[in-house]
């Protein structure tokens, strides 16, 4: 343990502990921007400098370790003078068309200016002027607004290994970009979005869908169904100043009704459908030698990064679409029967927790017969937005419950959302239906929590399954290594892009950096998705009344022809990265 002093607090912490990490413990908060814990701690921007008594400079906190009997100043006209340049010479080359910006009111800069007294732009120095690469169909980068503070360059190599990003040429020409200028689009960018969520300001931010959904919305001759993904009730009340992690199922459903759409409908169905076919799969490859592991196909940031970095494994993937694409095919083909509606004419919206969507219904294996399954994605944000817009008091909201026809989701979909979520849900189905009686437990606990990489072994009808799970492309890249270099043998691995799943997908509320360094977001999020689960009445899909239905009246079983045409897909290697 060291001893030193903070503003004169006498503070004990243990080695190795930094000046930033030391004041917290004595509630001495630090501004910081480019710091982001565990991920980009590099000294970077300054704002963070304290005095140091005996020291010449003034030091960046966040990079600085404790030492015995060190006397720190977190406050003295020396640093808050400095610290104030700082950020005023920040803005003079930022963009500071704040009022239109996607991030005002919620943005780290914004707020620090404020809080250090900046009423005026004192330094007005040649700005920056660069074209915004909107070319990717999820992800909007605007270098005019980027401060250089290399928190998505951080996140997307260290954290993702997808390094599609980084620092580029030298002084006032330094910008964040890819290699040799390309566009996102072109890069071996995966869509994960978690350059938007680790971004302070508006440099990165998710390409707009709403325009292509108010359009729909105010088409007579549209028929608009929309469908809302597990982790989006998890993290929707964020936007209205609710509890983090609190579910907002009922509002959400209530909110998207007043929003105008024909059909409101949720993806826990269609994850429970991707149970029923993904467990069938599993079960052919298992008893029919077929390639294993068996690897999940939900995430599409996951399936891209596969795709570019680890193209062996697409025999290993699993054939299923995602439960948004499925859901998209199953309501132009199955509802629009149903309901005697010519499928050209329904407009299908999706609300997920994750930018790699709008990429993967975009996709050319996201269609049948000419029809594209999902029509339109927007984020969690975007669907705040748009309640926001319409000036619905969503709060307020009395619950409603989801369109009948699709209605029923059990508690093995709502689980979709968090790691380790889909292979629980695969488990419980496909451990009763091979033993062919009640589970003695339902939760299988082994995958649950925030570890990067989850083992388990399960016994199925007699025999051992191995089971891995992993979450976030740097712990996906350690699990398949090891699986490619024989260290490793399981027969079902799930994947999520994200890190923490869908809960903290590139598409769910902004978090700041000091909410981040002081709260677990992925766990709190997936214990509201968890919590969601024990109160229902139906905890595994193939108990879904509305599953079972399906399948007696359109697919007849899972596997089925008629379920490769329209559930299933294929997969291929695209140019790799080294």
């Amino acid at each position: 343990m060291v001893n030193l002093t903070i503003d004169g607090k006498a503070v004990c912490v243990p080695e190795g502990t930094t000046v930033l990490e030391a004041a917290k413990t004595v509630n001495i908060n630090i501004p910081t921007l480019c710091y982001l814990k565990d991920i980009n701690e590099i000294g970077a921007c300054r704002v963070c400098i304290v005095e140091i008594k005996g020291a010449r400079a003034l030091q960046a906190s966040c990079v600085y370790p404790v030492a015995e009997g060190l006397e720190v100043f977190t406050n003295s006209p020396k640093v808050r003078k400095a610290r104030k340049a700082t950020v005023e010479l920040i803005l003079s080359d930022h963009d500071r068309k704040c009022l239109t910006c996607t991030r005002n009111r919620n943005c780290e800069l914004q707020k620090l200016a404020d809080d250090l007294g900046i009423t005026d732009i004192r330094y007005e120095g040649e700005q920056r002027v660069v074209d915004i690469d909107d070319l990717s169909p999820s992800i909007v980068r605007d270098n005019n607004k980027c401060i250089l503070c290399r928190r998505c360059v951080s996140v997307c190599k260290n954290v993702q290994t997808v390094g599609a990003i980084d620092a580029a040429y030298r002084g006032i020409k330094t910008r964040i970009g890819s290699a040799f200028d390309m566009a996102l689009n072109d890069s071996p960018c995966i869509n994960c979005g978690q350059c938007i969520t680790a971004c302070p300001v508006g440099a990165l931010y998710e390409k707009d869908g709403t325009k292509a959904v108010w359009d729909a919305l105010a088409d007579d001759s549209k028929h608009v169904v929309i469908q809302a993904a597990p982790a989006v009730r998890a993290a929707l009340g964020e936007e209205f100043g609710m509890e983090m992690g609190k579910c907002v199922t009922g509002k959400m459903a209530a909110a998207m009704r007043r929003l105008g759409f024909n059909e409101v409908l949720d993806t826990d169905f269609s994850a429970d459908l991707t149970i029923m076919e993904e467990g069938t799969e599993l079960l052919e490859r298992l008893n029919n030698g077929g390639v294993l592991p068996m690897i999940t196909s939900c995430s599409p940031g996951w399936v891209k990064f596969c795709e570019h970095f680890y193209p062996d494994f697409i025999p290993n993937l699993s054939s299923c679409k995602s439960p948004h694409q499925m859901f998209g095919a199953v309501i132009k083909s199955y509802y629009a029967e149903k309901k005697n509606i010519d499928p050209k004419s329904i407009f299908t919206v999706s609300v997920m927790p994750c930018t790699a969507k709008k990429f993967e219904s975009g996709r050319d294996e996201m269609e049948v017969k000419g029809l594209r399954d999902v029509d339109a994605v927007i984020t969690t944000r975007e669907l705040a937005a748009m309640i926001k817009t319409a000036g619905i008091d969503f709060a307020n909201l009395e619950d409603e419950n989801f369109d009948d026809i699709f209605g029923i989701g059990s508690g093995a979909g709502v689980i979709f959302g968090a790691t380790g979520g889909v292979m629980e849900a695969a488990l419980r189905t496909v451990k009763e239906i091979v033993e062919n009686k009640p589970l003695d437990k339902i939760e299988f606990e082994a995958v649950r929590g925030t570890d990067g990489i989850k083992t388990a072994t399960v016994n199925v009808g007699g025999t051992d399954v191995n089971v891995a799970v992993a979450h976030g492309l740097g712990n996906a890249r350690k699990l398949l290594d090891d699986v490619k270099a024989g260290k490793a043998n399981y027969h079902f691995i799930e994947i999520m892009g994200c890190p923490g799943g869908c809960v903290t997908g590139g598409g769910q509320p902004i978090v700041s950096a000091k909410v981040k360094a002081e709260v677990d977001v992925k766990a709190v999020r997936a214990k509201g998705l968890y919590t969601e689960d024990t109160v229902l009445a139906v905890r595994k899909s193939h108990e879904n009344p509305a599953i079972k239905k399906i399948y007696a009246e359109y697919f007849e079983k899972p596997g089925s022809h008629k379920s490769h045409e329209l559930l299933h897909t294929h997969y291929q290697a695209r140019k790799q990265y080294i």
